[in-house]
């Protein structure tokens, strides 16, 4: 298995005018795919202090080690949750990086988080391919009406979708047993 998953086809981006909902691919509704279910939304992590991975010695049981959320990230964060608050969206599963920066964007936007390793940072590494095969388990068995958030690395979202996504912003994907992971849009919140 390639230690990178990528969608089997094209994706081709349009503004949809849908809150903040850019569309991809096949769906032009994303929004009404969000409400339909049995997709995941791969999230980036909201702003951080300045810098490129994280410094030299840093541990992830110490968030003082690590490059964390700035004031805008965690208002972006909050901003984000009241998105999905005011569309009537409510994941029934909300997972992160273990990573101090993931965690903090899922509790403020969703309050709550659970770690989980499959989301890590790939920055100084390659993607572990049972990893890959973690998620796409994961995404496969969602349920119709079943939305799942998991909030990880811009370098780890793209090494699994081909899509670089911006600080907070979300990839939706769906994938079926299997198969790679299709990307159906995604979601800028302002």
């Amino acid at each position: 298995m390639s230690s990178r998953i990528m969608p089997r086809r094209t994706v081709l981006g349009a503004l949809a005018g849908l809150g903040g909902l850019v569309s991809l691919g096949a769906s032009s509704e994303p929004l009404a795919a969000l409400r339909t279910g049995g997709l995941a939304l791969l999230m980036r992590h909201a702003r951080t202090t300045a810098g490129a991975g994280d410094p030299p010695g840093y541990r992830l049981g110490d968030c003082a080690t690590q490059r964390n959320l700035d004031d805008a990230g965690r208002a972006h964060s909050q901003r984000v949750g009241q998105w999905f608050t005011a569309n009537g969206i409510k994941p029934g599963r909300v997972r992160n990086s273990p990573w101090c920066r993931c965690r903090d964007t899922a509790k403020l936007a969703f309050g709550r988080s659970e770690d989980w390793a499959a989301l890590g940072n790939i920055f100084d590494r390659e993607l572990d391919p049972a990893h890959v095969a973690e998620v796409l388990h994961f995404v496969a068995q969602l349920k119709p009406g079943e939305v799942a958030v998991l909030v990880s690395h811009g370098v780890t979202i793209a090494a699994l979708t081909d899509v670089h996504p911006a600080t907070a912003e979300g990839v939706l994907v769906r994938t079926r047993a299997g198969e790679r992971v299709e990307v159906i849009g995604r979601l800028v919140v302002p």
